[in-house]
């Protein structure tokens, strides 16, 4: 997407003469030590291999060649004692952060419609050890409401502090967390809390007022609602036999709970860590069986894609933890010392919805490094940078152009701007904190041009990825310093990819230039299958002569001579919900 721009000749004479200075005075030195010349070799070095020479043999990253990552840290198989390992090396570290409401108030607009604004204060905090205590409680607490190991319980609910914590106590215990978007139609949220015969839902205060207070009578074996904010309250309008409890109500009964009541059973690798449902746009909505060994798989996967990751970094967390990507991603940081500040995405910039002109976004607080995002937020970001563009006097305006189309050109040769990055992009890399060093985006793909553009103003790497809920999220990410568009990246380490024949479409596995065929990702990270559904699950889901898991895409796609996939065709009605994202080891251990 280049820009285009109407500026004197002899203005962009001098101009290009200022740059081409710059460059011989600084930028030489600068690329020699800085490493520059390092990522360009290796963006241009082979990612991937097939296992052996036959066609249609599987791609395995070069870094996971003879085995594949499966565990984070050793002897860390389960998400307890992941979330364990981490509390004993980060304990007073910040980890779950929330900003404080200092005032809401009702804004009239001129069409007469009531708009809520808030104002934020700074963001509160809670350690490692806050938080694990937390979990702890609540989960003792729940014993006590009778709930029992290996069962199923729900959390519907927004992206929070307390959906973490939640679940947190859910893998401590060994309940199988049913999540929910909150997003869903009432006749999809009914059918997959009848269909997991949950009798405990996790809720927040408005979701019940709104939502749930209209379907609870459709849910006959429910028992307990616990809302995560508010007083307890009981309404007229729910069946007899349904208790609310608050959050901390049952964190109170877990703490007071005597010490046989906290024994609770362990989960091992295999049990059901999530009944994930997807959005449902084939359909009723089907629950994806995760299992912890799963899930560790797969953030193991993701984590060796994100280099340096650690205890100076902040991701904020704004999309629906029901969502396997934002739950993987927070899942990474926070087995990694990272802090997780929470938004939403009417809260996440000076310019969202409910941010009160003259009050700060969430990103402006926070300045966090890592971010995810979706088509349609970024959507958003580029109509604010534009509009920001449009407002600028000509010079300005077509400064910025040029910079703009100049710092494309750098790219596309895998270079670096410094003086375009610190003089034109700074302010709008201000929209989002400052401080982003990864962009990732899922749940939909990224054009090459949306693509680019977050490269070049926001100057860090936003690249894609591919992977789908009965996965775990995991499957491909591109690295850092691959600035190649169009692409989904090289397979994780925790999985291998192989293309299967589609005869229908024409699609081989010995095609030149590049095999094609119908994507089939095999791993520790692919899941058990759908919740009640076997049918289903026997379509979609393969074991070969190896013992291998293979999960069958439906989508098609094609590998490059150095390894990456490119998704050329759309999903064969399977089905399933993708993650398209953009930007982790004991069965063989990489640290």
């Amino acid at each position: 997407m280049k820009l285009k721009h109407n500026i004197n000749p002899v203005l962009l004479q001098f101009i290009n003469f200022i740059i081409l200075v710059y460059t011989v005075v600084t930028y030489i030195p600068w690329y020699i030590f800085s490493g520059s010349r390092q990522a360009i070799a290796k963006s241009k070095q082979v990612k991937a291999r097939p296992v052996n020479n036959r066609p249609g043999a599987a791609y395995r990253s070069v870094n996971s060649l003879h085995c594949l990552a499966s565990v984070l840290y050793p002897g860390c198989d389960t998400l307890d004692k992941v979330f364990k390992y981490a509390k004993t090396k980060y304990r007073d570290k910040k980890l779950l952060g929330t900003r404080e409401i200092l005032k809401e108030e009702d804004e009239i607009q001129p069409s007469g419609k009531v708009f809520k604004k808030v104002i934020l204060g700074k963001y509160t905090w809670l350690s490692y050890e806050d938080v694990y205590i937390k979990a702890v409680n609540f989960g003792n607490g729940l014993a006590v409401l009778g709930q029992q190991p290996k069962t199923n319980i729900a959390i519907f609910c927004e992206t929070r502090a307390e959906w973490m914590i939640a679940a947190q106590a859910c893998f401590m215990c060994n309940y199988q967390l049913v999540t929910l978007y909150a997003t869903l139609g009432g006749a999809a949220i009914v059918h997959g809390l009848n269909e997991t015969e949950v009798t405990t839902i996790i809720t927040s205060k408005e979701l019940m007022q709104t939502k749930l207070k209209e379907i609870v009578s459709q849910i006959p074996r429910l028992r307990h609602i616990i809302t995560v904010d508010g007083k307890p309250t009981t309404w007229s309008e729910f069946p007899k036999g349904v208790i609310v409890h608050t959050m901390a109500s049952v964190q109170a009964m877990g703490a007071k709970a005597d010490s046989g009541s906290k024994q609770q059973a362990r989960p091992v690798p295999s049990d059901i860590a999530v009944i994930m449902y997807t959005s449902g746009s084939t359909g009723i909505p089907k629950g994806v069986m995760i299992s912890h060994c799963n899930i560790i798989a797969g953030i193991t996967g993701m984590a060796e894609r994100i280099p340096n990751l650690g205890e100076k970094d902040i991701y904020i967390g704004y999309l629906p933890l029901a969502h396997v990507l934002e739950l993987s991603a927070e899942l990474v940081c926070l087995s990694h010392g990272c802090r997780i500040g929470y938004s939403s995405p009417q809260t996440l910039a000076d310019q969202s919805s409910k941010i009160k002109k003259g009050s700060k976004g969430d990103v402006t607080t926070l300045k966090p490094t890592l971010m995810a995002a979706v088509p349609e937020i970024m959507d958003r970001i580029y109509k604010n940078v534009m509009n920001k563009v449009n407002e600028m006097t000509s010079f300005q305006r077509n400064l910025f152009i040029l910079a703009y189309n100049y710092k494309m050109e750098q790219i596309s040769k895998g270079y670096t701007t410094p003086l375009c990055d610190s003089l034109i992009f700074r302010k709008v890399r201000m929209l989002l904190g400052g401080k982003i060093r990864i962009l990732l985006c899922g749940g939909a793909p990224l054009s090459a041009a949306t693509q680019r553009f977050m490269n070049i103003c926001f100057c860090c790497p936003v690249g894609q990825g591919y992977g789908l809920t009965e996965s775990a999220g995991a499957g491909t990410i591109t690295e850092v310093w691959d600035y190649t568009t169009g692409r989904v990246g090289a397979p994780l380490v925790c999985c291998e990819i192989k293309l299967m024949n589609w005869e229908e479409g024409g699609y081989y596995n010995t095609d030149k230039p590049y095999p094609r065929g119908e994507i089939l990702i095999g791993g520790q990270n692919v899941t058990i299958g759908y919740y009640k559904n076997e049918g289903r699950t026997r379509k979609d889901f393969t074991i070969d002569e190896n013992g291998q898991r293979w999960l069958h895409t439906g989508d098609i796609g094609e590998f490059h001579q150095d390894g990456c996939l490119k998704i050329i065709g759309e999903f064969l009605n399977s089905g399933k919900h993708i993650c398209i994202y953009t930007p982790v080891f004991q069965g063989c251990s990489l640290l």
